[in-house]
């Protein structure tokens, strides 16, 4: 089933879910994975074929910033989920030209380090939204490399002018303060996302000698994402080693992807269907789960066998208790045999229960937090989701909005210092009102999985879900009217 959310009404009456789900849903490709692919296909030497790409806003506003660059991107089948990137001719990057990064954070913390290889200024601007969303770590990163930064409004945020080191050439990019002749050192703290090392450690194999690069701050978000680009990067014949933890070494290499490359599910966008089997009962399978993966999502399966689902990959139960854990290349496994396929179907069915976490750190997965906040309201006990500060900081200030439209079903949560406390209340107190999803796609599929359980949801603004999933209330009513 397809829909367009343009489609809908504004706002939108969430669906109740009338009987227990048996659902497949087929998830589109990963926005992290998607955007570090393009980015590292247009710093290669040869074309590159990426299957499985996503097309939502995000991927679409990287791919118009890529060809503003001078890099080609070339859709090759109808949906346009196979594209071929072409590097710019001798890896130079247009300037003089202006990008929108829209709201995509990899967008606006990732092309920015391109333009350290542009011929020319490069401006950046984005919605309005962004210039809310910190860059400044990012920014310093750049300036320590040569680069000068032009602001046209409040220091460390868009909109800005980014003018590399020297025009026309990369041979002094990273010489500041190094005598140009040994790996360029960069120190900055990324506290507030992840997103500033990772946009840095893409393109610091293409600094002359390479770089050193450390965290100052005392905490950093998501390490899965910064794994994730640490792998891609290295599978792109990049040598990135991390010898401690907030500290990263990259020599200098020439990055050549393979000729094809595959996209894996974005596992993340899966949380609100699976936890929709938790919510409403049934089955929710999604196709294509892989046994090992660099995505934050991957740490969905365990999570929710702790909050009660019973859950199975490839027919087999998910081994009790277990957390998925890193192998020496960053990646998430399973736990399940080395001759297990490579991917499989993940199954999640609802038991009747949801149980409360307690304190429960979250900085791994920060991404998946409003849709298990969505369980947690309904949950048998209270819990208290720490290490995700770093979410005031994402489209919106996510704990901020959470605790707000939790309050506003008569739901009861708040703030903490690095996270948030949410404590259940019986169902029958929870109403439906309009929820507001403040140009957030992870608020508006919180609110949808609610509306599964509470009459009278109206959600403002569906369309923002376009972010990442471009089709999800296709998806989402597609899965409710499922039969097996």
């Amino acid at each position: 089933m397809t829909s367009s959310a343009t489609s809908f009404p504004d706002p939108w009456p969430a669906p109740r879910a009338l009987h227990p789900l048996d659902a497949v849903v087929e998830v589109p490709g990963s926005k992290s994975l998607s955007n570090r692919y393009l980015v590292l296909a247009a710093l290669g030497t040869r074309p590159v074929t990426l299957k499985g790409l996503l097309r939502s806003r995000d991927t679409e506003l990287m791919m118009a910033a890529l060809k503003r660059l001078g890099a080609g991107c070339e859709s090759l089948n109808d949906d346009g989920t196979t594209v071929c990137v072409t590097p710019p001719v001798h890896g130079a990057f247009h300037g003089n030209v202006t990008v929108n990064c829209g709201l995509a954070g990899t967008v606006m913390r990732f092309v920015p380090c391109l333009a350290l290889f542009a011929d020319g200024p490069v401006r950046f601007d984005g919605d309005e939204q962004a210039y809310a969303r910190p860059m400044q770590p990012v920014l310093d990163g750049l300036e320590q490399l040569g680069a000068r930064i032009e602001y046209y409004g409040e220091r460390g945020f868009l909109p800005f002018t980014i003018t590399p080191p020297l025009r026309g050439g990369e041979d002094s990019v990273g010489s500041a303060g190094d005598n140009g002749s040994h790996a360029a050192h960069i120190a900055i703290d990324s506290s507030a996302s992840s997103q500033f090392i990772s946009g840095l450690l893409l393109v610091a194999s293409r600094l002359p000698h390479g770089c050193e690069l450390v965290h100052t701050g005392e905490k950093l978000p998501s390490m899965p994402h910064i794994r994730m680009t640490m792998e891609d990067v290295n599978r792109a014949g990049g040598h990135i080693e991390m010898p401690q933890p907030g500290h990263w070494i990259v020599g200098p290499a020439e990055l050549a992807l393979p000729p094809e490359v595959v996209v894996e599910p974005d596992l993340s966008n899966a949380a609100p269907f699976l936890g929709a089997a938790m919510i409403a009962g049934g089955l929710v399978s999604v196709p294509r789960w892989p046994k090992k993966t660099a995505q934050p999502g991957g740490l969905l399966p365990a999570l929710l066998q702790r909050m009660g689902a019973s859950v199975s990959w490839d027919g087999k139960p998910w081994p009790a208790g277990s957390l998925v854990d890193s192998d020496s290349n960053g990646s998430n496994s399973t736990g399940f045999s080395d001759d297990a396929p490579a991917a499989a179907t993940l199954c999640v069915i609802g038991t009747g229960v949801i149980h409360g976490l307690g304190q429960y750190d979250l900085s791994a997965a920060g991404e998946i937090a409003p849709s298990i906040a969505a369980l947690c309201v309904l949950a048998d006990a209270p819990t208290a989701l720490v290490g995700i500060g770093h979410l005031r900081g994402h489209e919106t200030n996510r704990l901020q909005a959470l605790v707000t439209e939790i309050e506003r079903i008569g739901g009861t949560a708040r703030e903490l210092a690095d996270g948030i406390e949410i404590t259940p209340v019986a169902k029958n107190q929870l109403q439906g009102t309009v929820i507001q999803t403040y140009a957030d796609h992870r608020m508006a599929t919180f609110a949808a999985m609610l509306g599964l359980v509470i009459d009278g949801i109206d959600i403002v603004n569906i369309a923002t879900t376009r972010k990442t999933l471009p089709d999800f209330t296709g998806m989402w009513m597609g899965m409710l009217q499922a039969k097996g």
